[in-house]
């Protein structure tokens, strides 16, 4: 199925013995778009229960001008709320994702849906690039890899002690750190001995670029310029660390903002010392295109990332991706995908959002890969 906004929505369902009838709908307004969001959650629905898997992997080849659905090929019985938060990941080999019956890969050059399921023996739900192959681990600790190149999957890890595992990076130097509950450690031996080196808090993602280390922390956004050893904070609003990503020149984050009550779109370029917000221009556009989500439509494990609070929170509060391709930004808003193409100044949607869930946005070369979420965590 492929989908593209432009002047017009073109629609694709399919009928008797496999025929294709087509509809267009105007989209000339940005008032118009929720109205085009409905008819592409009703259509897509349709096209789920008719054909099987649908709405679990989007993918643009252009720029986020048109986007394929790429689920086809996944297994039959998998939906879009079986995907775990660290259940699926981007990098230069294309896109990967684990199932309750094992781990799928799509290359990124392939120009129709196509899954090469992987060997994989444990059941460990979350997976994590590695320098020399594919992580994957559980809450519990548990850590298999597996070698570049082989079918192989070995322990490791095994000398780590702690539980409630959030992830788990490797470094350009070697070293390895794991973010739990607990903190943040760090191995300098290939996992032989750890050391902790951030306390107070869980830590989740980490980027590397140019000898600095970001970090997701439950302080906001974390920086090392030692390879690690010590951490600092440099995005801190009373919330919680939601994204880091690295883009041309610099770094891209997202926070939660507890005055606000909003999740806040920032950039750096001088290796994350300073920052500076992206977001004025995104939150205009998200209100004129609004779909007014009840809160109940919201997953439970939302609340790792906002100080419990009865009162609604606004749309802002679930943004969950932001990455870069080429010159332009893309993020994954409630309201769906925007693009900006002048750093962060203006944003236009791109892509609706698919039955009122979030997309987590991943990049492989120039490839997005969007994953539609309840929350978007």
């Amino acid at each position: 199925m492929k989908i593209i906004y432009n002047l017009a929505l073109l629609w694709y369902i399919p009928i008797i013995s496999g025929l294709l009838f087509q509809f267009s709908i105007a989209c000339n307004q940005v008032l118009e778009i929720p109205q085009a969001s409905l008819l592409a959650d009703s259509l897509q629905k349709q096209t789920r229960d008719e054909a099987g898997v649908a709405n679990i992997v989007f993918k643009s080849a252009d720029g986020g001008q048109t986007w394929q659905d790429i689920s086809e090929g996944l297994p039959e019985n998998f939906r879009e709320d079986d995907v775990q938060r660290d259940g699926f990941f981007a990098n230069d080999n294309g896109f990967y994702l684990r199932t309750d019956d094992g781990l799928y890969h799509s290359q990124r050059n392939s120009t129709v849906p196509f899954w090469i399921k992987e060997i994989f023996p444990g059941q460990q739900s979350r997976i994590a690039p590695g320098r020399t192959g594919i992580l994957a681990y559980n809450y519990e600790g548990q850590f298999l890899q597996k070698i570049n190149g082989t079918g192989t999957w070995s322990p490791a890890y095994t000398n780590f002690r702690e539980k409630e595992i959030r992830t788990v990076f490797e470094t350009a130097g070697g070293s390895v750190f794991i973010g739990c509950n607990r903190g943040l450690f760090r191995s300098t031996n290939s996992g032989k001995t750890w050391k902790q080196v951030q306390a107070g808090g869980w830590a989740m993602k980490l980027v590397e670029s140019n000898g600095i280390l970001l970090a997701t922390s439950q302080r906001g956004i974390i920086r090392s310029a030692d390879e690690g050893e010590n951490w600092e904070a440099v995005i801190s609003e009373g919330g919680v660390g939601i994204a880091v990503e690295i883009i041309q020149g610099g770094f891209a984050a997202i926070t939660f903002n507890t005055q606000s009550r909003t999740r806040r779109v920032r950039t750096s370029y001088d290796g994350g010392k300073t920052w500076q917000p992206i977001d004025a221009g995104l939150q205009e556009q998200a209100n004129i295109a609004r779909f007014n989500k009840p809160l109940s439509q919201v997953g439970s494990s939302d609340s790792i990332w906002h100080p419990i609070n009865t009162a609604p929170l606004p749309d802002q509060a679930f943004i969950t991706s932001i990455i870069q391709v080429g010159e332009n930004f893309f993020c994954g808003h409630p309201t769906g995908v925007f693009r900006s193409s002048d750093k962060g100044k203006t944003w236009k949607l791109i892509l609706p959002s698919v039955e009122n869930k979030v997309f987590n946005l991943s990049v492989s070369g120039n490839v997005i890969y969007a994953i539609p979420r309840n929350g978007g965590c």
